[in-house]
């Protein structure tokens, strides 16, 4: 695969296509959608390893290095670098593979705090791994 930057770094956990209605006059997608598919990889992510129910605490510094665009795929790669008592912090790099082409170009990237909860909304501690 042909890339201009570098290789995505964690698992593979959300694709999407970029479409129409996700983007401005000029076929630019929305800064928000893009932070809106990170957010709900994280939620998939943080739950398998949480092995419950998660909520975003805080996303950390974000800027967008390249533009999506109308007809890209957005792929969304996670890291998990910290686990705490209740929390843990996921590496999100949303990387675009632009329409019928193999390049890859690296969008955005961004640290995000998930906390697990139980049913009522509490933080509740994270299990340790098998």
């Amino acid at each position: 695969m042909n890339r201009n930057d570098v290789k995505p770094v964690g698992e593979l956990t959300l694709r999407t296509l970029a479409m129409p209605a996700d983007a401005n006059a000029a076929g630019d997608i929305f800064g928000g959608w893009v932070m809106a598919q990170m957010d709900l990889a994280c939620g998939i992510r943080a739950a398998e390893r949480a092995k419950g129910r998660v909520v975003t605490a805080a996303v950390k510094e974000m800027s967008f290095a390249k533009p999506m665009k109308v007809g890209d795929t957005l792929c969304i790669y996670i890291d998990i670098t910290k686990v705490g008592r209740t929390s843990m912090t996921l590496r999100v790099e949303a990387w675009a593979q632009r329409y019928l082409s193999d390049l890859m170009e690296r969008v955005t990237h961004a640290d995000f705090v998930m906390v697990a909860v139980d049913k009522d909304g509490v933080p509740t501690p994270v299990p340790q791994e098998d």
